[in-house]
């Protein structure tokens, strides 16, 4: 499974057989194990006065890179303001992690709201607006024990993109003007993309239709996710190509991504999803977690994830230069 792709695309069909093995997925995915956080850091611009003194908190995430980078993030964050931190990030699969924050057997992930509306609560409608979609995820989601805090400007959804030297060739900056393009030069428009995305109706699919996109089936190629960045950035037999607009391999290879101008891709932003218990009992998680969460956008994001995925660095690790950089908290 390729680590940034496993997170949001997962079917509700695919969530119903996951779910009857819920309780041997978490048993076998690490939350019966887990390692104290024992950073020696401080509050910054968070968790001064030390709000969660004597909290006991366990966090979690997903186990592909940018899941794990967000996952230290809060560890870190909440270790500055007092608490003690069960870190119990990297469980495989989607559903783990959720469940586990459900349950109460852990306390609190970001996790994606495109991600819960479709996959979690089954909706096949999703909300063009992001702030309209996350308010419809938070108030769906009360009822199973979960609170969302307000969402990231992150936004892990698809894209297209090409590299530095079609980007300057054919000066494409929207969708728009990819579909422009397409009509206008029906050979300068070459698509390559995963096997999921060109079966999705909110992929290749829906995408063409939404901007009368005219690609003909010979002008797409599916291929590996990883194969995508590769091809696209030598800019040959592939044009533009299915990116997540989050990914550390734009930034690593320079790829330009193009803006979804008639907003058509769902909306995949990251928020502290928090087990309500947890939340009633620790109030103070929100004030901690809010101003992190809303630094974070999709640049940070690029950077972050290439430092891992490119850069070869420990998500901890980074995670921590970002917070005290930021000036979020202090290293001791």
């Amino acid at each position: 499974m390729r680590r940034l792709i496993g997170r949001t695309r997962d079917d509700a069909a695919r969530l119903l057989a996951a779910s009857l093995a819920v309780g041997a997925a978490v048993a076998g995915c690490g939350l019966a194990d887990g390692s104290p956080l024992v950073d020696d850091v401080k509050p910054g611009s968070v968790g001064r006065g030390l709000p969660l003194e004597g909290a006991e908190l366990t966090v979690t995430s997903k186990e592909f890179t940018e899941q794990l980078i967000l996952g230290q993030i809060l560890a870190l964050a909440l270790e500055a303001a007092g608490a003690d931190v069960l870190d119990r990030t990297g469980i495989q699969g989607t559903v783990g992690a959720r469940e586990a924050v459900a349950s109460g057997d852990a306390d609190v992930m970001y996790e994606y709201t495109g991600t819960a509306w479709t996959t979690y609560l089954g909706s096949d409608r999703p909300f063009a607006d992001p702030r309209q979609q996350w308010q419809a995820v938070r108030e769906a989601d009360l009822k199973n024990g979960i609170t969302w805090l307000p969402p990231a400007a992150l936004n892990n959804t698809y894209a297209l993109a090409t590299s530095p030297a079609n980007a300057k060739k054919y000066r494409t900056k929207t969708l728009s003007e990819v579909a422009a393009l397409s009509k206008k030069d029906p050979s300068a428009v070459t698509l390559c993309v995963e096997n999921e995305f060109a079966a999705r109706a909110d992929g290749l699919n829906g995408m063409k239709k939404a901007y009368a996109m005219g690609v003909p089936a010979g002008g797409v190629t599916t291929m590996d996710s990883g194969t995508v960045y590769t091809r696209v950035s030598k800019g040959g037999s592939c044009t533009y190509g299915e990116v997540f607009t989050t990914d550390g391999r734009i930034k690593a290879t320079g790829l330009t991504v193009m803006a979804d101008d008639k907003r058509f891709f769902p909306n995949y932003n990251a928020a502290p999803e928090i087990n309500s218990k947890s939340l009633k009992r620790y109030p103070a998680m929100a004030d901690v977690l809010g101003p992190i969460t809303k630094r974070l956008n999709n640049t940070v994001a690029r950077e972050l994830n290439e430092r891992v995925d490119a850069g070869g660095e420990d998500p901890h690790s980074v995670a921590k230069e970002w917070l005290v950089r930021e000036g979020f908290i202090s290293a001791g």
